[in-house]
């Protein structure tokens, strides 16, 4: 036997054994005889690298570090399904799919909808590339990723185009280990499985997303029909039969009573799941009448989404503690028994406000139900009342900052610290300055700022740039290496060059917004000419009412904030605009209303608007008899309709890129 043909047998046999015990949990050799041969697998291939492959059963450990993931174009759009909430959005869908295909009765598949990663897989015989959904119509290329998930089969025995997708998404179990490895490393805590998916199917780096323990289900063969396949619930089978791991949870219903039945089942079982599911998928099962049923412009007909409703739970009130933001605004927030929700632990949540306190009249010891707003957010919903003791607490509100104990003010419903020196003040000011659509500055987060505030790094937003006088101190702290502090240090110096509207939104200008941000920096080009702006003359642009007017002139005449611009200055931070070369007044867009809608190809929905308004366009986010123009992209929906409708301008891409020319 040949060197090639020994490294193609250990490799079928790898790929054989991977399916056995990561899709069917029903393996065949010990771990000791699968070791022994990956070993020699790897030891052939390095000592013949012309025979390396990197869909090898070794590369399933990681290994490839990427600059970056380039793009992919599916060769099929990879829509979003519409939702439905309760019984009467199901029952509606139904109605719907048998008018329009004249049956009595429609058989469904029903599909555990999995809180994951969407992904499409292309092979021809071998596995082509694994691309993520992005915006339907470009994702992109994750397969050095996603060859690292054991249950994925490499290669299947079909020679032609074949295209199956499903959802990458992380075990119950994996979050709990990873978490628990990040809580001891001191690093944040992933907030749910569909976060730790995501963020570990695009790690640059394989080998961390193979340590991430990621699994997949796949529910939809795409070119089934290539292969004379009628039914969806054939298509599953046949993709089980190549080495496709599919959920077995599923099942076929007849009509849509069985289907309310099976969801039913599945909102008892869902705790009990080894993995987080927010809904249940339903698809019609003969996929001849797929074209009959169509498509709006983002979903298709023939199958919807039922979503849970947000999971409420129990548990315990112990206190309530307050926090200072960097407008000085005390946040009463609630300490609970940590409990798991929506697929991941809470202890904390906002209280907002005196007022909300007591108007659902919690006391500290009260039992609470708590849910995720849009399965995200904690938030408390109610004390449960029945099962109070009387030794509950009743809330008073503090009178003095928990921090600097300066007495606090009340204006509406908040309560402020009004000490500007006051540590919680700066080290939120620090945070904002530092965040992502202000300065940017990489690696400079929540914790970050907190632990160098306290080591005395930095005392206030100037001292920033001037923390590269305490590398070595930095060195020293457990958790930092050079190469850490290094980067964090070159982010700073790389914000220095950031355009007028970063810094302006970063000094947190009170009612001064990303958005203001822009409108004055490309109105004033500089600081020193908006320093000089008078309030009356503020007034005149567009979008600054009063109010705003009057915070902007008020912040400039603190002496405390220009010895921060000026001290700023020193350190050399750009405090010029640095927006579009085109004058505003020379564009098509300057001074017409806009709306985006729909998918562009060439810019995001972010970028797209921060050019239209360098251009001069106030880009809002409805249709109406105001909107001069609405910019038209792929699967462009409702609000293409009414401009349409209304006879305003519609432009597709393509005009969008040559007006920009």
């Amino acid at each position: 036997m040949s060197v090639k043909e020994r490294i193609d047998e250990i490799r079928s046999l790898l790929e054989k054994y991977n399916y056995e015990y990561y899709v069917l949990d029903n393996p065949s050799v010990t771990d000791a005889e699968y070791d022994r041969l990956m070993q020699e697998l790897i030891m052939l291939e390095n000592e013949h690298p012309e025979f390396q492959s990197p869909l090898s059963p070794s590369q399933r450990v990681g290994g490839i570090v990427q600059d970056k993931f380039k793009e992919v174009t599916h060769k099929r759009m990879m829509l979003s399904l519409a939702n439905a909430f309760n019984e009467d959005d199901l029952r509606d869908f139904d109605k719907k799919v048998r008018e329009i295909t004249g049956l009595d009765k429609v058989t469904y598949m029903a599909e555990m909808k999995i809180d994951g990663l969407g992904m499409s897989l292309v092979y021809r015989g071998n596995l082509e590339y694994a691309a993520t959904r992005g915006n339907g119509v470009t994702g992109e290329d994750v397969t050095a990723n996603v060859i690292t998930i054991k249950s994925i089969p490499s290669r299947i025995n079909i020679p032609d185009d074949f295209e199956i997708r499903g959802e990458v998404f992380m075990p119950k179990k994996s979050l709990e280990r990873l978490n628990k490895e990040r809580e001891q490393a001191g690093e944040p805590l992933f907030a749910n499985a569909r976060n730790a998916a995501a963020g570990s199917i695009r790690q640059l780096d394989s080998g961390i997303a193979a340590s991430r323990g990621l699994d997949a289900f796949w529910y939809y063969f795409v070119n089934a029909s290539d292969f004379g396949i009628r039914y969806h619930s054939e298509a599953l089978k046949m993709a089980d039969s190549l080495g496709f791991k599919t959920n077995p949870e599923r099942r076929l219903c007849n009509g849509i009573d069985e289907v309310l039945k099976y969801i039913e089942e599945y909102t008892e079982k869902r705790p009990s799941l080894a993995y987080d599911i927010d809904g249940i998928v339903i698809k019609v099962d003969d996929m001849a009448l797929y074209d009959k049923l169509g498509y709006t412009a983002k979903t298709p007909r023939w199958a919807i989404a039922y979503k849970f409703p947000p999971e409420e739970v129990i548990t315990k009130l112990e206190d309530i503690i307050f926090t200072v933001g960097r407008t000085g605004k005390i946040t009463p927030n609630a300490v609970l028994t940590p409990v798991r929700v929506a697929g991941s632990v809470v202890q904390r949540a906002t209280l907002h406000n005196e007022d909300f306190i007591k108007e659902k009249d919690l006391k500290i010891g009260d039992y609470v139900v708590i849910r995720k707003a849009g399965d995200v957010i904690p938030e408390v919903v109610r004390p449960v009342k029945e099962r109070r003791t009387g030794t509950e607490i009743p809330f008073e509100m503090i009178n003095n900052c928990p921090v600097c104990g300066m007495p606090l003010i009340r204006k509406d419903a908040m309560h402020f610290c009004c000490n500007p020196h006051c540590d919680a003040r700066q080290i939120e000011s620090i945070i904002h300055f530092s965040s992502r659509e202000a300065m940017d500055i990489e690696g400079l987060g929540e914790r970050v700022a907190e632990q160098f505030f306290n080591q005395g790094f930095f005392r206030n937003v100037k001292e920033i740039y001037t923390l590269a006088n305490h590398r070595d101190e930095i060195i020293s702290l457990d958790g930092w290496q050079a190469k850490s502090v290094d980067n964090l240090i070159n982010a700073i110096e790389k914000s220095k060059e950031n355009s007028l509207e970063r810094v302006l939104f970063g000094l947190g200008i009170k009612e001064v917004g990303v958005k203001m941000a822009k409108t004055l920096a490309r109105k004033y080009m500089n600081i020193d000419n908006l320093m000089a702006a008078s309030e009356g003359e503020l007034l005149e642009i567009a979008d600054v009412g009063p109010v705003v007017a009057s915070s902007i002139v008020n912040f400039f005449a603190d002496e405390r904030n220009i010895e921060t611009i000026n001290a700023l200055k020193e350190e050399h931070v750009n405090f010029n605009y640095l927006g579009s070369t085109v004058k505003a007044a020379d564009s098509y867009f300057s001074g017409k209303t806009v709306v985006l809608t729909g998918t562009l190809m060439k810019y995001g929905r972010k970028e797209a608007t921060e050019i239209l308004e360098n251009l001069g366009a106030k880009v809002t986010g409805s249709v109406s008899k105001a909107t001069d123009v609405v910019i038209a992209g792929v699967e462009a929906g409702s609000k293409l309709d009414k401009a349409q409708a209304l006879g305003i301008t519609v432009l597709n891409e393509e005009e969008f890129l040559e007006l920009l020319k």
